[in-house]
Formats: structure tokens, sequence, C-alpha cells
């Protein structure tokens, strides 16, 4: 063997992974786990809302409260008169927790029927009609229970509407992530 045949061998060896399941493996793993930061993330971004008093959330949350007050202005622009926004925070804050809780959940429900749907998933390119289903159920659980936190803080309130609109929010969340999923997966 020359030494230029022995040069490509070893760069082929080094760029190609000996066992490509294994780096698929690494991969499809990085992603459960980056997925499942989001989720906690959104869980803590609803909790340390919900956590806020009404007077907090109008003028010490940063970012918050410049959207917040941007809302507002917005919609008394539109409507004449000064609009309750709150919706909205709940609206965004859900629905993206039911796009995060469906995008984690794919990695560890099964495509088929719901006896089977809380094991782990295989094959790996199989997408799970549950798991959509399985988010807006616990995002909706977890507006049941940020409800309740509500309760405690000053200047909030439990408010069965709210919950509502937490629930239809995470509900779609997770059917957009579910859809871009597919179409995504359709590509291939």
């Amino acid at each position: 063997m020359t030494n230029e045949n022995a040069s490509k061998t070893t760069a082929n060896n080094v760029s190609t992974p000996k066992n490509p399941q294994v780096t698929g493996k690494i991969q499809r793993n990085t992603a459960c786990i980056i997925s499942w930061i989001a989720v906690v993330a959104m869980l803590a971004l609803v909790f340390f809302m919900s956590s806020r008093s009404g007077i907090d959330i109008d003028n010490n949350t940063g970012i918050f409260s410049a959207v917040k007050q941007w809302l507002s202005a917005q919609a008394a622009a539109l409507f004449g008169h000064e609009v309750d926004v709150s919706p909205v925070g709940h609206f965004s804050e859900y629905l993206m927790l039911g796009a995060a809780l469906c995008n984690a959940l794919r990695f560890h429900l099964k495509p088929q029927g719901p006896a089977d749907a809380l094991l782990v998933a295989k094959p790996i390119d199989a997408l799970s009609k549950w798991a959509p289903i399985v988010a807006a159920a616990l995002s909706s659980l977890y507006g049941v229970t940020d409800e309740f936190h509500q309760i405690f803080t000053p200047g909030r309130s439990c408010d069965p509407m709210d919950w509502l609109v937490d629930t239809i929010a995470a509900a779609l969340g997770a059917l957009i992530c579910y859809l871009v999923l597919k179409a995504l997966r359709a590509r291939r």
C-alpha cells in the first residue's frame, strides 16, 4: 500500500462512523434531551409568570411588561377603550407549551394504539398520533395547577376561562407541532 492510499484509508475511517446506528442513537438522544429542556423551560416560564402579581407583570418583568404594554396600547387603539390582554399571554404560553410537549413526547409514544402508546417509539421515523393528544391533556392539567397556583398570588385569581384558553392554546400548539413534524417526515 502506498502512502497516498494509506492516507485515504485513514481519512475515510476518521470521517465515517464505524456504526451509523450508534451515531443515530446519539443524535436522537440529544434531540430528546433538548426537547425536554424546552418543556421544562416553558413550565418554568408559566410558573414564573403565575407567581407575579398583576402590578409586577405590568411593570417589573422586563420584556414581558414591555410586550404587555404594547399589546394593551394596540388593543386600546383598535377597540377605542382599555382591554384586558392577559388571555393573550395565557394563549401564547400554552401554545408554546403544547408544541414543546408534543415534540418531546414524540420520542416516547408508539404510533400504534393507546394500549401501547406509552412505550418507547420504534421505529424512529414513526410519528405517534397520540403525541398531540397526550400533550394537550398534560398541558391542560398543568393549566389547572397554574390556576390553583394563582389563588395564592396577590392580585391574581383562579379563572376557569383562563384554563379554557390554556387548554385550547395547548391543543392548537400540539396540533401545529404534529402537522409540521408530519410534513417534515413526508419530505424525506
